[in-house]
């Protein structure tokens, strides 16, 4: 099959009903519609497995990480929220499938196993979640996978060896990056001017534009999300596609994007 569902999220955890207070949901009211907006697409979609890149997993300096465990659970107790649950299962077929993509394209990777009962998912992968599943019927697998501190060239080049996996599983594939803007709106100019920048160079889809930013231009701004941005472009790569921006705001300083990626029908 191919790719057929693909999404730019943020994860603040004030935007999840429970966690956030009345007065954050009402500044973050632009974030919450795009993430309802994103729902609508990704529930039209109806993919079987979803593909999560998140910036708070396990992150090795040399290497991508991908979860090869079956059963998945997180909660919201780091944000005195408990009860607030969010479990799926792994598509452990998909996994092999990645797997070997990856060692044919001399891609390094880790499978992720501790031997536990179940692996735990971090915020970064369950905000989203806690929208995309909130579909009682919804039953979709989740893939989690964390970026590295590889080049921009390589997380472009591990989007592709996703993609290539993608086309030829035989399932319909979503996948999801997860990641914050500038987390420096409020105290360096350069945290909105990079904001601005992605934001245009996105809707326009100027890939190249993006991977090759000055290191200077980011490296002060305190971005989580550019690495994951660059996973799923390069997972669109040679797709004929568009970007929509269904929301961008900064209300406490840090930046928070919303989008999805127009995919033929297959």
């Amino acid at each position: 099959m191919s790719l057929n569902f693909a999404g730019i999220s943020p994860h603040p955890p004030i935007i999840v009903p429970g966690i956030g207070e009345q007065e954050d949901l009402k500044k973050t009211a632009e974030t919450i519609a795009g993430m309802r907006k994103l729902t609508t697409v990704f529930n039209e979609a109806d993919i079987d497995t979803l593909i999560v890149i998140s910036p708070h997993g396990l992150i090795y300096p040399d290497r991508y990480n991908i979860c090869s465990m079956q059963k998945l659970f997180g909660t919201f107790a780091e944000f005195q929220q408990p009860n607030i649950v969010v479990e799926a299962e792994n598509n452990l077929e998909f996994v092999d499938v990645l797997a070997t993509k990856l060692e044919e394209a001399k891609i390094p990777f880790s499978l992720f196993d501790n031997d536990g009962e179940f692996y735990e998912l971090d915020h970064g992968a369950m905000v989203p979640l806690s929208y995309l599943k909130r579909n009682q019927e919804s039953s979709f697998k989740v893939v989690p996978i964390a970026y590295s501190n590889l080049n921009r060239a390589s997380h472009f080049a591990f989007g592709q060896a996703i993609r290539d996996a993608a086309e030829s599983f035989p399932g319909r594939i979503g996948i999801l990056a997860s990641g914050d803007l500038s987390h420096q709106l409020l105290q360096n100019p350069d945290g909105k001017k990079f904001d601005l920048q992605l934001v245009e160079d996105l809707k326009n889809y100027n890939v190249q534009d993006i991977l090759y930013y000055e290191d200077e231009f980011i490296e002060n701004i305190g971005e989580c999300g550019l690495r994951s941005i660059i996973v799923l472009l390069g997972a669109l790569d040679g797709i004929e596609t568009k970007c929509g921006v269904l929301s961008y705001e900064g209300p406490f300083g840090v930046g928070y994007l919303v989008a999805n990626f127009s995919l033929p029908e297959k």
